[in-house]
């Protein structure tokens, strides 16, 4: 379903009223989904005419081979990249005709992101990088260091608010960067191999982490190969050479 927030520029209010437009049930729609890159003189096809429908509080995981092409589709589905072809409705907002700056808006109040490789900004303490994207949202300076104090203590980290990332482990770098994603209350989590840099032991707390996540409504897709991630889903997509090649409903 299209809408009037199309084809302007997206602000936040626009993006907190379209949080309440869906297409049927799901929350996330991509069609015929196409992405290539050229490497040198080769073009490589990372996704290859994908459709996906994602329904409201679902939990996919999404597994395959390294290279299969995971992150890019996530990337897509998250707008942090565009397709060459096809189409992606996210909250009613057909986000692949959006300009930058306006899907920027967009991620920044819908869609929560996790890296495997946390991208905390280095120079913020761990308060600091969670209060970062409340700021660019406009909240004022006393509900971002309330909420962020309230998100750290819900990810065990009460005690390290002031700590810069190189002061903090690798499992507490990850979950200041889950505490970030959850800054905005974004209906979706969007989150690439969360726990494949981390001990067994950290991972099943972040586990943990997302499903308490679960519990409480959120639609979150996950690339991961982590058996324990994967027992936690509604749904398993299986993803190889850009293409979905088996999908398992739970």
């Amino acid at each position: 379903m299209e809408n009037e927030f199309i084809e302007k520029d997206l602000d936040i209010e626009d993006i907190a009223a379209l949080r309440e437009i869906k297409e049927g049930d799901f929350l996330i729609l991509a069609n015929n989904l196409v992405k290539d890159y050229e490497i040198g003189d080769f073009i490589v096809r990372a996704v290859d005419d994908i459709s996906l429908r994602i329904k409201e509080s679902a939990f996919v995981i999404i597994k395959g081979p390294s290279g299969a092409g995971k992150t890019t589709l996530l990337n897509l589905i998250g707008g942090l990249d565009t397709p060459n072809k096809g189409s992606i409705f996210s909250s009613g907002v057909k986000i692949s005709n959006l300009q930058e700056e306006s899907l920027a808006t967009f991620r920044l109040i819908n869609t929560g992101f996790i890296f495997q490789n946390y991208n905390l900004i280095s120079t913020l303490t761990a308060e600091e990088n969670i209060m970062f994207p409340m700021k660019l949202a406009g909240m004022n300076l006393k509900e971002q260091r309330e909420r962020a104090v309230t998100l750290l203590s819900k990810v065990g980290l009460g005690e390290r608010r002031e700590h810069l990332p190189f002061q903090l482990s690798a499992g507490e770098q990850q979950r200041v960067a889950i505490a970030r994603a959850l800054a905005n209350d974004p209906p979706t989590i969007i989150a690439d191999e969360p726990t494949a840099n981390l001990d067994k032991k950290t991972s099943l707390f972040i586990r943990d982490i997302f499903n308490d996540m679960k519990q409480e409504g959120k639609t979150i897709i996950i690339a991961t190969h982590d058996d324990d991630l994967i027992k936690l889903a509604s749904r398993v997509i299986s993803f190889e050479d850009g293409k979905i090649i088996n999908e398992q409903l739970i």
